[in-house]
């Protein structure tokens, strides 16, 4: 059904003034408060939150009131081992599963142990397509997979940055003195 011109509303705007055609009040109004914040940040003693990195970094152990880091912050995985040095993974692929960007790639076989059923031959994780959620930090039943505070990971190349068993356990190598046992 088409419109009729009685549905038609014609709204005029007034016409601006010289100053509001150069948005002069506006951009002072802007100004204003850039420095009624940067005034009041020193004036308070708050220091600045920008870091020149890498030269300063930050402090991945901190809960400050400042906001670096918080308990739950979800930095690089890890993949855990047991007591044996084993890999915990079971290959049960709940984390995969679980995982909404669809990242983790898994391929496992036959346990060669008695305690479980399947180990990961092949464990994957595209740390460039990954969003951090924690899913499959959640929907892992042996704690296997763990997201760290590690937060500067750098690759010059798509493939560095796909993180296959042996970086991730790597990574717990690296962090495994911040982790409670």
């Amino acid at each position: 059904m088409p419109m009729s011109d009685d549905d038609v509303l014609l709204i005029e705007s007034r016409p601006m003034g010289r100053s509001e055609a150069m948005f002069l009040p506006e951009v002072f109004k802007g100004l204003g408060t850039t420095m009624k914040h940067l005034v009041g940040s020193i004036g308070r003693g708050e220091r600045s939150r920008t870091l020149c990195y890498p030269e300063e970094r930050r402090d991945t152990q901190a809960l400050d009131e400042g906001g670096l880091y918080r308990d739950n912050y979800r930095g690089v995985h890890r993949l855990n081992r047991d007591e044996e040095g084993r890999v915990r993974c079971v290959a049960c692929f709940m984390c995969a599963t679980a995982c909404p960007a669809a990242c983790i790639h898994i391929e496992g076989e036959e346990a060669p142990w008695d305690d479980r059923e399947k180990y990961p031959t092949k464990f994957d994780i595209d740390e460039l397509r990954c969003i951090y959620c924690g899913m499959c930090e959640e929907a892992c039943p042996v704690d296997a997979i763990e997201l760290t505070p590690v937060y500067d990971v750098v690759g010059l190349t798509r493939p560095e940055m796909i993180f296959d068993k042996e970086k991730l356990l790597a990574v717990y190598d690296q962090t495994v003195k911040d982790k409670p046992m």
